[in-house]
């Protein structure tokens, strides 16, 4: 076994290393460029939603209870449409600051866990190989398919959920790679 204390520095760096390339992905190269939409009559939409008071959450449209679900009024309903889910931030222009280090953190807290399950499973002194494979595969699991679940329950286009697990397999690999090169010796 590892000491978990030994695999700090893999830690540290893999996080650093999937922020800048999370960055270079999202701002510089173009593939994620068309992954939102402007509505329609935005104006006009947005006015009904201010009017409507909503506030910070998650929305489903049209709303229902399990109960009612197969109820003709509901399945009505939903033939017209438009049917979704729909997340409201609070006011005022995106914290990017904030973001930005709360997806450190995350980058650190999937580092600490793939960390613990390495310690675990991967012998101290191990060759690079063996320790890649088991980190880029914990790593993808945390980074690529947990993405999945919302293009199978949010309604989130699959071409905008295969990009997010492509990402998820780099930043996986990425976080691999760190790991297998200073994996304690």
């Amino acid at each position: 076994m590892t000491p978990l204390s030994a695999l700090w520095l893999p830690i540290v760096l893999s996080a650093v290393i999937v922020f800048v390339a999370s960055s270079i992905m999202h701002m510089l190269l173009p593939y994620h460029r068309g992954d939102y939409q402007k509505l329609p009559d935005e104006d006009k939409v947005l006015a009904a939603m201010r009017a409507a008071g909503l506030k910070r959450g998650l929305y489903v449209f049209p709303f229902t209870t399990h109960k009612d679900m197969k109820s003709p009024a509901v399945v009505e309903r939903y033939n017209q449409g438009p049917v979704g889910m729909m997340t409201i931030a609070p006011n005022g222009p995106p914290v990017m600051p904030k973001f930005l280090v709360l997806w450190v953190g995350y980058c650190l807290l999937i580092g600490f866990f793939v960390a613990y399950l390495a310690a675990h499973t991967v012998a101290f002194g191990a060759n690079y190989r063996a320790v890649f494979r088991i980190v880029g595969t914990a790593a993808f699991l945390a980074y690529g398919l947990g993405n999945i679940s919302n293009g199978i329950w949010k309604g989130q286009t699959w071409s905008v959920t295969i990009k997010e697990v492509i990402d998820g397999l780099v930043y996986a690999l990425l976080t691999a790679g760190a790991f297998g090169w200073l994996w304690p010796r």
